[in-house]
């Protein structure tokens, strides 16, 4: 690692004991590319102790095929089941974003992974269930803070609950309704909008991530695929539900 990718960890790790946030102005240029906030990542994980092995839950996602997809290994910690409270969990500035998450019925090898395509790998999923991301970040005015600090940051990762898993099957995701409810609020009501069209397409390049360096992936490894809905603002205590009319639906309280 940089000095400024190992000084960017170091203040991360320190953010996140001291439940604080940082000004990203001092960072804008720690980091060159994207392999390096992967390193920060993983070099935060660590120091956290986080993992032991390949993490089980994952998110990933771009805003369309053509954006370039980025991935983040979820705290166990923070990852529950439906119904959720995070009320013992610090949150700086949250949102709430209604997803699909898909589970792999089989490990992944390297080889595996590398043989990949977009019309083969929806084949290793056994299960899929609703899934709300509470987004938050270590950084204090996220709107002007790069995309890789971002990365770097867990991807702007704060919590994560999922509903009950179901058998996977072929879905008209062109039609699928999403229906996402936050406090007081009205209703916010979706249908078609996830932004790869299809939640398993973003399965090889994930795959091919998890795999870089020669680690297989085990059955049983959870991904959630992009928001359908953006990022909703939301509040400390607020009541939240998602649902996915004919695959299921989660509620939690932030």
């Amino acid at each position: 690692m940089t000095p400024d990718q190992k000084a960017l960890t170091e203040a991360l790790i320190a953010a996140r004991q001291a439940n604080r946030t940082l000004d990203a102005t001092p960072w804008t240029d720690a980091l060159q590319d994207a392999p390096q906030a992967y390193e920060v990542q993983d070099a935060v994980a660590a120091a956290l102790g986080w993992f032991d092995g390949v993490p089980k839950t994952w998110k990933s996602g771009g805003g369309s095929r053509s954006a370039t997809l980025t991935h983040a290994p979820l705290p166990p910690h923070g990852v529950r089941q439906s119904p959720a409270n995070f009320s013992d969990l610090t949150f700086h500035t949250p949102g709430i974003e209604a997803e699909i998450a898909l589970r792999l019925g089989q490990d992944v090898t390297p080889a595996q992974a590398a043989a990949l395509d977009h019309d083969n790998s929806a084949a290793l999923i056994d299960a899929m269930a609703v899934s709300v991301e509470i987004v938050d970040a270590r950084w204090q005015d996220l709107a002007a803070t790069p995309a890789l600090l971002r990365l770097a940051d867990s991807q702007v990762h704060g919590a994560l609950v999922l509903g009950e898993w179901q058998p996977y099957a072929a879905v008209d995701w062109a039609s699928q309704r999403c229906e996402t409810k936050i406090g007081d609020a009205e209703t916010v009501v979706r249908e078609g909008t996830h932004p790869l069209a299809d939640p398993a397409w973003l399965l090889p390049i994930w795959l091919r991530h998890l795999t870089r360096h020669g680690q297989t992936v085990p059955a049983g490894t959870v991904v959630t695929t992009g928001s359908w809905v953006g990022v909703l603002p939301c509040r400390r205590g607020d009541q939240v539900t998602a649902e996915f009319p004919g695959i299921g639906a989660v509620r939690l309280s932030v």
